[in-house]
């Protein structure tokens, strides 16, 4: 539904009250494809609890995925390696690895970006 604006603002609150956001059985995770109109990637916001983590892992048949940590300590789960995530994190994700994460002694807050790979 676009809004045939040549830009588009929305403000989803506080890093902090991003829980009371849902997709599926994850709280915490909010897209921004509707509020912003995107059609070229999807972004999401995401919290993630302290000692809590995505409820299955998974894969993209098209969608390479980047995931930027803001704040907190976690560990992603890629095709069976544990890789250690802290603040200024970046991890790019091809389609077919399997993926998730989990939160540590902090909550994990990162911004995921997916977009079809090889179009760049």
């Amino acid at each position: 539904m676009s809004t045939n604006s040549p830009y588009q603002v929305a403000n989803l609150g506080a890093w902090s009250e991003l829980s009371q956001y849902q997709f599926g059985p994850i709280a915490g995770k909010a897209f921004l494809r509707a509020p912003l109109d995107l059609t070229g990637c999807e972004i999401s916001l995401n919290r993630m609890e302290a000692g809590h983590g995505t409820p299955f892992l998974h894969a993209h048949k098209q969608n390479e995925e980047v995931y930027v940590v803001v704040s907190g300590n976690g560990t992603f789960y890629l095709d069976g390696q544990e890789i250690p995530v802290t603040e200024g994190s970046v991890i790019r994700v091809a389609p077919a690895v399997t993926r998730g994460f989990c939160a540590d002694t902090e909550d994990l807050f990162l911004i995921c970006v997916q977009a079809k790979e090889g179009t760049l």
